[in-house]
């Protein structure tokens, strides 16, 4: 299919173009940094953003947060149904 808007720079403000289901880890970097995360099931999401800095944000509603996040770590992460969006 053709994508009209495929010779256009994309920025942070940009609809995401590729997305994967995020398996947490204390371990692993995502493969890609977000530019947005999924939430399918709320709960508490625990990571490592972008810039280096390590949070839990608590009770996580279902939804899309715009986060920049290289990490979801397990500890600490009990929303489920996640997807990294970039």
């Amino acid at each position: 299919m053709p994508d009209i808007y495929d010779d256009r720079s994309s920025g942070l403000e940009s609809p995401g173009y590729n997305a994967a289901t995020i398996i947490p880890s204390d371990a692993s970097d995502l493969p890609t940094a977000s530019r947005a995360i999924y939430v399918g099931t709320s709960g508490d999401l625990n990571v490592t953003l972008v810039g280096g800095a390590t949070v839990t944000f608590k009770n996580v509603p279902a939804g899309v947060l715009p986060l920049r996040v290289s990490r979801v770590l397990a500890t600490g992460t009990s929303a489920t149904d996640l997807v990294a969006v970039w």
